[in-house]
C-alpha cells in the first residue's frame, strides 16, 4: 500500500506541472453541464411555444431532463464528448516519452509494472474524476427540472456506473493508442479519427451491406452501447431501442472483458519495449 500511495504521489507531481492537464480539466468540467443545458435549452424553446406543436412534443415525449430519465439523457448527450478527457489519458502516456521521465523512472528503482500501475491509477482516477461531473450535472439539472415529487430520483442510477464503465473503457483504449503511437497529436489524432468517423462507418457498413450485428463488437462500439438513447429518441424507433436496452447487460460483461484486454496488452507492450 505505501508503494502505491509512493506511485500515486509521483503520478500527481509529474500532472500537476502540466498545463495543458489543468486546461483539458477544466474544459471538461465546463463541457459536460454546458453541452447538456443547450439540449435543454432547446427542447424548452420547442415545449415552451404557445403552439399546438410544441405541445404534442411535451405530451409524447415528456421531459428528458426530469428524473429519473435524466440520468439516461444527460449520460448518452455527455459520452459524446469524450475525446476530451481522452486528451488527458494521451497526453500522461506521450509526455513520458516526450521528456523521458519513464526511462527515469526505471532508473530510479521502478519495476515496468509499477509504472504502468501508476499509468492505470491516472486512467481511474481521470474516469471518476469524469463520472463525477456528470452526476453533478444531473442531480443539477434533474432537481431543477423535476416537478413531481413523487418520482423516484433514483430509479435509473445505475447508469452512474454504466457511465464510469464506458468511460473507463474509452479512456483505456485512449491511453493504449498513445502508448503505441508515442506521439500526443498524432495519438489524439487516431483516437478521434477511429472513435467517431472510422469504427462508425464500419458499424453502419456491417449492419446494412452484410446484414450483420457483428459492429456491436467492435472496441469502441461495445462501451457505447452501455449508453443506449435516451426515451425520446428511443421513440422514433421504439423496437430497436428496447432491443439495445436489453442489450445493455451483456454489454456490461463485454466491456469489462475488453477493459481487461486492454490494460494486458498495454502491460505486454511496455514490458517488451526497449526504453
Amino acid at each position: 500500500m505505501k508503494n502505491l500511495f509512493g506511485i500515486i504521489r509521483t503520478e500527481w507531481l509529474k500532472m500537476r506541472n502540466y498545463p495543458a492537464f489543468w486546461w483539458t480539466i477544466g474544459i471538461t468540467a465546463l463541457t459536460y453541464p454546458g453541452i447538456n443545458y443547450m439540449f435543454l435549452n432547446i427542447y424548452k424553446t420547442i415545449v415552451e411555444k404557445q403552439s399546438q406543436t410544441g405541445k404534442i412534443i411535451q405530451m409524447l415525449i415528456g421531459n428528458p431532463f426530469a428524473f429519473p430519465e435524466a440520468w439516461r439523457t444527460i449520460a448518452f448527450f455527455s459520452s459524446l464528448f469524450i475525446f476530451i478527457p481522452a486528451i488527458v489519458v494521451i497526453m500522461v502516456i506521450t509526455n513520458e516519452y516526450t521528456y523521458k521521465t519513464h526511462r527515469q523512472n526505471i532508473i530510479d528503482g521502478w519495476t515496468k509494472g509499477a509504472f504502468m500501475t501508476g499509468k492505470l491509477v491516472d486512467v481511474i482516477i481521470m474516469s471518476l474524476l469524469v463520472t463525477g461531473i456528470y452526476t453533478l450535472v444531473v442531480l443539477f439539472i434533474g432537481f431543477a427540472n423535476t416537478h413531481d415529487m413523487k418520482v423516484s430520483f433514483w430509479t435509473l442510477s445505475n447508469y452512474i456506473g454504466l457511465f464510469g464503465l464506458s468511460t473507463f473503457s474509452q479512456l483505456s483504449i485512449a491511453f493504449l493508442i498513445g502508448l503505441v503511437v508515442r506521439k500526443s497529436f498524432i495519438a489524439l489524432g487516431v483516437f478521434t479519427f477511429y472513435g467517431i468517423i472510422l469504427e462508425t462507418i464500419a458499424v453502419k457498413l456491417i449492419h446494412f451491406k452484410l446484414n450483420s450485428e457483428w459492429g456491436q463488437y467492435l472496441p469502441m462500439e461495445i462501451s457505447k452501447l452501455l449508453l443506449p438513447k435516451p426515451a425520446f429518441l428511443g421513440k422514433i424507433d421504439e423496437a430497436d431501442w428496447k432491443a439495445a436496452l436489453a442489450n445493455v447487460q451483456p454489454h456490461v460483461w463485454l466491456t469489462i472483458v475488453l477493459c481487461i484486454l486492454t490494460w494486458a496488452l498495454s502491460y505486454y507492450i511496455f514490458y517488451k519495449r526497449d526504453l
